[in-house]
C-alpha cells in the first residue's frame, strides 16, 4: 500500500525512492563530467543518468498530481 509520500503501485513504479534515484544520479554526474571514464563507460553512464532522470520525472509527477488533487479539493470544501 501506498504511503502519503508515495503514488500507488502499479507494474510502471520504479524500484528507486526519488531520493535514491537523485542521490544516484548526482553521483553518475560527477564520475561524467570528471572525464576519466571511456566512451563505452561514459555511454553507459549516460544512459543511467536517463533512467535516474526518467525515477525522479515520474516522482515528481505523481507528487505534483498530488498537490494539484489536494488544492482543488480544498478549492470544492
Amino acid at each position: 500500500m501506498a504511503t502519503k509520500n508515495e503514488p500507488a503501485t502499479d507494474a510502471a513504479t520504479p524500484e528507486l525512492s526519488y531520493e535514491q534515484a537523485r542521490a544516484e544520479l548526482a553521483e553518475v554526474v560527477t564520475a561524467l563530467e570528471s572525464g576519466g571514464a571511456s566512451l563505452t563507460e561514459s555511454v553507459g553512464l549516460w544512459r543511467r543518468a536517463e533512467k535516474l532522470a526518467d525515477i525522479c520525472q515520474y516522482w515528481l509527477d505523481g507528487a505534483k498530481a498530488a498537490l494539484e488533487q489536494a488544492a482543488g479539493a480544498a478549492n470544492k470544501g
